[in-house]
């Protein structure tokens, strides 16, 4: 079998961290029956909620017939992508997460909806999330099971869900990722509702007031913009790439829109909190009014 060579640099959840892994897609994509050999000796970083992009990056060379190997891995490196199972995947033996601080790589199949459920519940607990009332916690906990069911029913998914993430104590933020490799936003929006938009615009659109590419009454996309609502009072951070398209909410600097020059193969979506935050939240509904004055 060919080998053909790769490499690859820090990998931070940023702009450049997705182009750098999407540009990696698009040097390798072409490839049929070859062993690509991933030289990482520059990766001295690597934010380990992307190992859910990159995954499913790596998935899909690898049901071309091709054979993923991952070489001069940083020990530092080694250590984060062991202790949250990735490296599991490339023969590389999982190491105990003594500090309880990564949230689990793993591949789910589109039927895999209630193990998704299990894996949230058991995954962020003790993660540094900011105190939510029950009600709010169970809401939370639902529009982030919502992703999942968007990518099955939006993406048309057949090659399954990624999804990974980290708790970063010293930096305070807990970093999620759920990543597809479905048709994305725009040939979604353009199948369902005919709207031919740029793909930075698709995503902008989907994020917008009770727009939905549902039907039959069902609503829709009230995952996201919950969690956007949450990341606003929070000053966390939501990024979503999908085709040639990058957005980025953050509410210090509002909404970010720009393009890749190649595309992502599906899409992915970063949900960063700040844990720093010392507030308590709670469901409007959940207030009485009698302790408001």
């Amino acid at each position: 079998m060919e080998t053909v060579e790769s490499n690859l640099s820090n990998i931070s959840s940023d702009y450049s961290g997705f182009k750098q892994l999407i540009d990696f897609y698009a040097q390798n994509k072409i490839y049929h029956l070859k062993n690509i050999h991933i030289d990482m000796a520059s990766v001295l970083w690597f934010d380990a909620n992307m190992c859910a992009p990159f995954g499913a990056i790596l998935y899909k060379l690898s049901r071309r017939l091709n054979t993923i190997t991952l070489h001069n891995i940083d020990p530092k490196v080694e250590n984060i992508l062991s202790k949250n199972g990735f490296l599991a995947n490339y023969g590389h033996t999982q190491k105990p997460d003594t500090y309880d601080t990564t949230i689990e790589y793993k591949r789910f199949e589109p039927k895999d909806g209630r193990y998704f459920g299990v894996y949230i519940e058991k995954e962020l607990v003790g993660k540094g999330i900011p105190k939510m009332s029950s009600g709010l916690t169970k809401k939370f906990r639902e529009s982030i099971f919502e992703l999942f069911s968007n990518s099955v029913i939006h993406s048309e998914t057949i090659y399954g869900i990624f999804s990974c993430g980290q708790f970063f104590p010293r930096k305070k933020r807990l970093d999620f990722s759920i990543c597809d490799l479905g048709i994305g936003f725009k040939n979604n929006i353009k199948k369902k509702c005919g709207l031919d938009l740029k793909p930075e615009k698709a995503i902008a659109w989907a994020m917008e007031g009770k727009n939905t590419t549902k039907t039959d009454n069902i609503p829709g996309g009230l995952g996201l913009k919950l969690l956007k609502e949450f990341i606003t009072k929070n000053s966390g951070r939501i990024q979503i790439i999908s085709d040639h398209g990058y957005w980025e909410f953050n509410p210090k600097e509002k909404i970010r829109e720009s393009t890749f020059s190649s595309l992502f193969p599906g899409t992915a979506v970063n949900i960063e909190i700040n844990t720093a935050d010392s507030k308590s939240y709670y469901l409007k509904s959940e207030i009485d009014p009698k302790e408001i004055f």
